[in-house]
């Protein structure tokens, strides 16, 4: 490779170690109600325990702006939406006992420094909500017309990664939906660090430039 081509390569390289340094939002944190209401949130997985409902599907569904139980509910908005554990967003749930829907967000922080990671965001739910990061309790709140706030600054680990949104509905014998409202205010991780053999590699051929290009200039 000409000196000329070699040098333009390794200041593309090292270009790129300094993007590769630099901080990314975490993808995969994603708002619910992303989408049309009536269709599923296939950014949410959602799992239950409840005495007399059998869930059709492990996908919520994006809740419909004029249908009860929007209002008492906060309003729908163009950032976020409720979603509800089947099509049927009033649907009466745990009649007898609370019932327990964990809605889960799975990520990945491959390739990422997770002692860098961070997110804030908040959440309302009918009724209750634990939020958990892998496993690890980092709020709670309470209420469907308020938001609650909750956030994380460390906990995560490398590769996957999970976040669960806890809900209990309490039991009610009659006119007793649930569900849920999450935003993401703000989400940040850094980029792995080159390892310090690629910077090596990447002097070693800075000084082969200059050994080529001193070469050059001597007289033949």
């Amino acid at each position: 490779m000409k000196p000329t081509l070699l040098a333009s390569a390794l200041v593309a390289s090292a270009l790129s170690f300094s993007t590769i340094a630099g901080a990314a939002t975490i993808s995969g944190l994603s708002n619910t109600g992303v989408g049309a209401g009536g269709t599923a949130d296939t950014h949410y997985k959602l799992t239950a325990v409840t005495s007399d409902t059998t869930l059709a599907s492990n996908v919520p569904v994006i809740t419909l702006d004029s249908v009860w139980p929007i209002n008492p509910w906060m309003a729908n908005s163009s950032v976020s939406k409720w979603i509800t554990p089947t099509s049927s967003q009033g649907q009466s749930f745990d009649a007898a006992s609370n019932g327990s829907y964990t809605y889960s967000l799975d990520f990945n922080l491959a390739g990422y420094q997770p002692a860098t990671a961070a997110f804030t965001g908040r959440v309302a739910a009918d009724n209750s909500v634990t939020v958990l990061l892998n496993n690890q309790v980092i709020a709670t709140g309470s209420g469907f017309s308020d938001w609650s706030s909750f956030s994380a600054n460390s906990g995560f680990v490398s590769g996957a990664n999970r976040l669960d949104f806890v809900v209990s509905n309490w039991a009610q014998n009659g006119g007793n939906p649930t569900g849920l409202r999450v935003e993401f205010d703000s989400t940040s991780v850094a980029a792995a660090v080159p390892e310090p053999e690629t910077y090596a590699l990447m002097l070693g051929g800075l000084g082969l430039i200059g050994v080529i290009a001193r070469r050059r200039r001597q007289p033949v």
